[in-house]
């Protein structure tokens, strides 16, 4: 049997020699590069904590000793560990999640998974647990170099060191890289700590001086090695960095050293008190196509030749990403007032094509949400038009500022979303379905939502016009669907899709959903039921045309890829109710709760968002009974039989 099999929870570890612990930290890289290879997933960052991960489950007592991961995309090595090595179905439906989840192992404490925020959960945990008594626990907060640059982790470190009469040890795993490598005043100080080479001779040199002296003098390296970073630490002046937050520093530490890690985690829970433990990590560590990747290490890869690292199955369709990527460098080349934001996203965004064309016109903020955004409305106050570029998901991070720094004071910044709607594998946390709900309060704010393509390339360049306000540009993750012309573009920009006999229904496709919205058209007409399809380009406000073709229809759909409570659809018939039509209105969308990891199209039709059901919802209202469903019919495709015509 291999170590690994051998392991069904971290106390198996505690019987393992160090010669077993270092053929388990090899089989553990096999394992995922071979797993994650055929499902995707987050692979560079857990090849980067083997060691740590191994270390931290032999120090300490998880789950009575809580490690909360920041982040979370690191936690794969965690799960081997605690008894979960079934990674067939990895982040599909039924498989493990690709973050931590409480439903899957008491081991898993923090779904979140955006970064900053470990600091402030073992922050609350660990005063808690001195509270109520429990101060033979620790608690354990891993947290990388990238989410330093995250305004909360400082916030939370000036509450840790308020109080250091707690069990509380701060793993930084410092590989120097986010996504890509990071940014920032921070990331340059780390860097030096890294690469100073007086720093390395010393260290290396006083442990060969007492292990020199055999068996007493490695017991007093040992009991000095926290003394020892310390005197040593001030040829880097590290130490000075967290000194008068009143935090003891241990490090830096060879991440990849089981030995030393084990040594070091070893002192810092002996402590009794709020400890940084400093350790050197390199992502994708042992995969060499992973090391070689510039770009990202393989932070996440789709399925890929676990021997070349290559991807698999790769399509020649485009993704909403590259057609972003080239609308922003054309924009660049009229205007040299347009200007890029990303929060440690560069490439992830789309903004590495702008960077290279305009590399004086691209900043990076680091993990920084909302320094972003207030960032931004002073840039645009200063007479530039800045383009911020995030997921969706992280947009909840900066509302904030997006309504009192940006729109309070009519600034003209663009917001651009990525991953907007459902993602899929990642899970409830990545999901970017709350935008547009959340961002539709804030007064004066105009979103766009393209349909294809050439309506992305239309939109954003609409966008970047405006100046007396916050826009935003949202589109999914994945590729684009065919382009869909208009029959019709009315005076307001809204697109008229199709238009077929009597005014039945109105569909009001909210951009990609607007393909969705053209098959339940045409399986209404299979039905005899007139309909219009209509994409608004703008959803929000809401067009006039919207109105009017509204009051002359029976009933409107709506349907967009966001939460219904707040969304779109019910902007729509608030706006029909100012207006006095009463003409009924159904709002479709996604559920007001978090979403489990599956495939896109899982989720959406677990929310009712296939056509065939929402053409059979129609069927029933506009007809008035519930219609059965049939087999399709071979000549007109109907997905149900209609008895009898019946007045409409």
């Amino acid at each position: 049997m291999s170590v690994l099999a051998s392991i069904t929870g971290p106390r198996d570890l505690d019987a393992l020699s160090a010669e077993q612990l270092i053929e388990l930290a090899q089989e553990v890289r096999d394992f995922l590069v071979e797993n994650v290879s055929r499902t995707g997933g987050h692979l560079g960052p857990n090849l980067g904590v083997v060691e740590l991960t191994i270390a931290l489950h032999r120090v300490f007592d998880s789950p009575n000793d809580p490690i909360v991961f920041d982040t979370g995309h690191q936690s794969y090595v965690h799960k081997l560990l605690t008894g979960r090595q079934d990674f067939t179905d990895l982040r599909s439906r039924g498989g493990l999640a690709g973050y931590p989840q409480r439903s899957e192992s008491g081991h898993d404490v923090v779904e979140s998974s955006h970064a900053s925020s470990s600091l402030s959960w073992a922050d609350g945990i660990s005063r808690a647990f001195t509270r109520t008594g429990r101060t033979d626990r620790h608690v354990v907060a891993v947290v990388g170099d990238g989410a330093l640059t995250g305004g909360m982790t400082w916030e939370a470190l000036n509450n840790i060191s308020d109080d250091n009469e707690r069990n509380l040890v701060i793993v930084v795993n410092d590989n120097g890289r986010s996504y890509a490598p990071t940014i920032g005043g921070m990331a340059r100080y780390l860097n030096r700590v890294r690469t100073t080479d007086g720093y390395e001779n010393l260290r290396r040199g006083s442990a060969t001086f007492f292990r020199r002296l055999g068996p007493a003098g490695r017991a007093v390296y040992r009991g000095l090695r926290g003394g020892t970073h310390g005197f040593l630490s001030r040829f880097t002046n590290n130490e000075a960095l967290y000194s008068n937050l009143d935090i003891k520093y241990l490090g830096p530490i060879d991440g990849h050293d089981l030995n030393a890690l084990l040594e070091t985690l070893a002192l810092a829970k002996a402590h009794d008190a709020p400890v940084i433990v400093h350790v050197i990590t390199e992502k994708g560590r042992g995969y060499e196509p992973a090391r070689n990747d510039e770009a990202d290490q393989f932070h996440a890869v789709g399925k890929i030749d676990p021997l070349t690292g290559e991807p698999l199955g790769s399509s020649s369709s485009i993704a909403w990403t590259d057609v972003f990527a080239d609308a922003l460098v054309d924009a660049g080349e009229r205007r040299d007032d347009v200007i890029a934001i990303t929060a440690a996203m560069l490439r992830p965004t789309g903004l590495q094509r702008f960077a290279q064309h305009f590399p004086d016109r691209v900043y990076d903020v680091g993990i920084a949400e909302q320094h972003a955004a207030a960032s931004a409305a002073g840039m645009a106050f200063g007479g530039l038009h800045p383009v911020v570029a995030i997921y969706a998901t992280f947009m909840n991070r900066a509302f904030d500022q997006v309504m009192m720094d940006v729109a309070l004071h009519k600034a003209g910044v663009t917001f651009v979303l990525d991953r907007a709607g459902v993602t899929g594998p990642d899970g409830p946390s990545h999901h970017g379905i709350w935008d547009l709900a959340m961002l539709q309060l804030v007064p004066g704010i105009r979103i766009a939502v393209p349909r294809d393509a050439a309506r992305l390339r239309e939109e954003f360049d609409e966008a970047i016009e405006v100046a007396d306000g916050p826009t935003v540009v949202r589109f999914p993750k994945g590729t684009v669907g065919a382009e869909l012309p208009a029959i019709e573009r009315r005076a307001d920009g809204t697109d008229v899709l199709y238009r077929d006999g009597a005014e039945d229904v109105l569909l009001v496709g909210i951009g990609p959903m607007a393909h969705l919205a053209m098959d339940v058209a045409a399986r209404l007409r299979a039905q005899g039921i007139g309909s219009t399809v209509v994409d608004p380009r703008w959803a929000i406000p809401v067009q006039p045309s919207i109105v009017e073709l509204a009051a002359s229809h029976r009933l409107v759909i709506t349907i967009e890829d966001g939460i219904r409570v707040g969304g779109v659809g019910t902007r729509v018939r608030q706006v029909l109710r100012e207006a006095g039509v009463d003409t009924a209105v159904d709002e479709l969308g996604l559920p007001d709760e978090f979403i489990d990891h599956a495939t896109r199209e899982q989720i959406l039709a677990d929310a009712g968002l296939s056509a065939a059901k929402i053409a059979q919802d129609v069927v029933s209202q506009v007809l008035g009974t519930r219609i059965p469903v049939a087999r399709p019919s071979a000549d007109t495709g109907a997905i149900w039989t209609v008895n009898e015509p019946q007045d409409r």
